[in-house]
């Protein structure tokens, strides 16, 4: 029905007067709308979280912890996406520096079965299928938009399904102007003839930003296929010196005598004598040319390594090894060191044995080509479909080859078979995959990888608490926010003593790494004592305190005589804040306000 009609049909409306019908009709012609416009379609998720809360559970038995004490610390999630991505608004709320995912493409493809809504494959002939879709990211990149740092960027794998839809839902979250582009990943050189028509070779991979990120993104260094000259026949002559063995002289060896060498039309001046021993120059010698650098720039240069050559006519030419690395262009291939599909494949075969439990995968070299377009190594990395794991097995690769500390969040739902059967991804295919990659692994042909040991896994699981704020309801989300704190902190190294003092930990726990002091006060009876202690005990820099409080009062006054020692915050309060933002609108009348403090607090 377009607007004509409906203007017409508010006309012949009974109840209401001349004077209401017409600004009905006004407020229907002047409303604009650009964009998506769907369909929302509700998730039993979004019910489930009406009336539970999100938290992360470990599971301990499965931590791979390194004997490096400075190894970073990754996250793997089992859960529901929409679950984990809420809990980590408390957690890392402006802190992720990098997103990737590689999401449901809604192929409709029955086999492949890679869209699954409330429990239901999506398969083409469902008349809802694109606005399922567009509902179920519209939820979870408006979380991811708030877990990116204020340089924070999300690249997003997709194909030709959705790729239309995907720019524009992204365009209205993260906003038109922070797009970054578009890149096509050449993916296969030989995928499956399925149409008639096209052979689809590529799959796209679209980026947004955050507004204050103007940053310049790298992508693969230079490398000279051939020598560059050293002059320009419109520069002025000048004269430069040549340090001894700076001058790669292949196949020569004994004197050339200082002269003029080169061609007639580019003459070469050489002002010293020439001792040439190893193919090098064995004394430092001077040129006199039509040089295209000054002497501070040549001698820079080869500090950074410019490899300079004098041919056998005296023609002196270069070639570097530290140009800056180049803006990537739009186009993802082998020219700029990416592999395809087949190449994935190959690599899952290898570490699983010649057995290939997860379709499709990703090539950690295309992971680690988008995340190094962020000049940074230490950055926060989030997958929340992470599938076979392959951004992790990306960060940790790039953390061995550079030296940095990339930590990384992998996130992966429960996805079931035809018959409604658990495949268990996470725990038999994501973690396993990194656990072998941390821990080495032999490959069908005997050949031994070395494990990536500087790196710690840690396994949670995604558990829901009571959402109505009871006094036994916040009591039991102040009993599980503790892995909470630890991902939020990045301290996870638990201590049995408190400034002297043995805790029991029924009533607080108390985390130190050397570099963050974390104490989570179960036992509100117990503040006083603890302020005590902390008066007698000299600590450098401030202790987190984290107290259980009905209220948004943490005990402020308790600690007046140490508050140069501790930074305080009221549990469950600040995850209640955290969270109210972004969970699903409760039903009517559950909302309950935090017990009011009592007199003088």
């Amino acid at each position: 029905m377009n607007k004509h009609e409906l203007a017409k049909k508010i006309s012949a409306l009974e109840g209401l007067t001349n004077e209401e019908k017409s600004e009905l009709i006004k407020l229907l012609r002047t409303q604009k709308k650009y964009g998506l416009v769907w369909e929302d379609k509700p998730e039993e998720t979004e019910l489930r979280l009406q009336e539970e809360l999100p938290v992360l559970e470990e599971v301990a038995d499965r931590a791979l912890i390194s004997d490096d004490p400075a190894a970073p610390n990754h996250i793997l999630i089992e859960g529901d996406n929409l679950e984990a991505l809420t809990a980590l608004t408390y957690t890392h709320s402006g802190k992720i520096d990098v997103i990737y995912i590689d999401p449901p493409y809604n192929t409709g493809n029955k086999e492949d079965r890679d869209f699954v809504y409330n429990d239901c494959y999506v398969d083409k002939e469902d008349a809802y299928r694109h606005s399922k879709w567009l509902s179920f990211m519209n939820k979870r990149l408006k979380i991811a938009k708030r877990l990116l740092s204020d340089k924070g960027v999300i690249f997003i794998s997709i194909d030709e399904n959705e790729v239309a839809k995907l720019r524009m839902l992204g365009d209205e979250i993260f906003l038109e102007n922070n797009f970054v582009g578009q890149w096509n990943w050449f993916k296969s050189a030989t995928p499956p003839a399925l149409s008639k028509k096209i052979k689809r070779t590529v799959e796209y991979v679209l980026c947004w930003k955050t507004s204050a990120n103007d940053e310049k993104f790298q992508g693969a260094k230079k490398i000279s296929k051939s020598n560059d000259p050293f002059t320009k026949p419109q520069n002025t002559y000048k004269t430069l010196s040549f340090p001894k063995g700076s001058i790669t002289c292949p196949k020569q060896k004994g004197i050339m005598k200082a002269g003029v060498y080169g061609t007639e039309k580019f003459p070469n001046e050489l002002i010293d004598d020439l001792v040439i021993e190893n193919e090098k120059n064995a004394n430092a010698i001077r040129f006199r040319n039509r040089f295209i650098w000054v002497q501070e720039t040549l001698d820079q240069n080869i500090k950074d390594g410019l490899y300079i050559e004098l041919s056998k006519r005296g023609v002196l030419s270069y070639k570097r090894s530290n140009y800056s690395p180049e803006v990537p262009p739009n186009f993802i291939d082998s020219n700029v060191g990416v592999d395809t599909t087949e190449s994935a494949g190959r690599m899952l075969l290898e570490i699983f044995n010649n057995k290939l439990p997860f379709k499709y995968p990703k090539p950690v070299s295309l992971v680690k080509y988008l995340i190094n377009f962020t000049n940074n190594k230490n950055l926060t990395i989030l997958d929340f479909f992470a599938g076979s794991g392959t951004t992790l097995h990306a960060a940790m690769q790039l953390n061995a080859e550079d030296g940095g500390h990339r930590q990384c969040i992998l996130v992966q739902g429960i996805e079931k078979d035809a018959r409604g059967n658990d495949k268990k991804i996470c725990e038999n295919v994501t973690y396993e995959r990194n656990k072998r990659v941390i821990q080495g692994y032999t490959t069908p042909k005997g050949e031994q990888v070395a494990g990536l040991t500087h790196n710690t896994l840690r396994y949670y699981k995604t558990k829901l608490l009571p959402r109505e704020q009871t006094m036994k309801n916040m009591r039991a989300l102040m009993d599980a926010s503790t892995e909470l704190l630890c991902i939020k902190h990045d301290v996870y190294q638990e201590q049995t003593l408190f400034a002297g003092r043995k805790l029991k930990p029924s009533c607080a726990r108390y985390f130190d790494n050397g570099k963050t002091r974390m104490l989570v006060i179960y036992n509100e009876l117990t503040v006083d004592a603890i302020a005590r202690a902390l008066s007698g005990w000299d600590v450098e820099g401030k202790v987190l305190v984290y107290v259980f409080s009905a209220t948004r009062y943490a005990y402020d006054d308790n600690f007046a005589d140490v508050l140069d020692k501790v930074e305080l915050c009221a549990l469950p309060a600040a995850i209640y804040d955290a969270y109210k933002n972004v969970l699903p609108a409760q039903a009517m009348g559950y909302e309950q306000p935090l017990v009011e403090a009592e007199d003088g607090q």
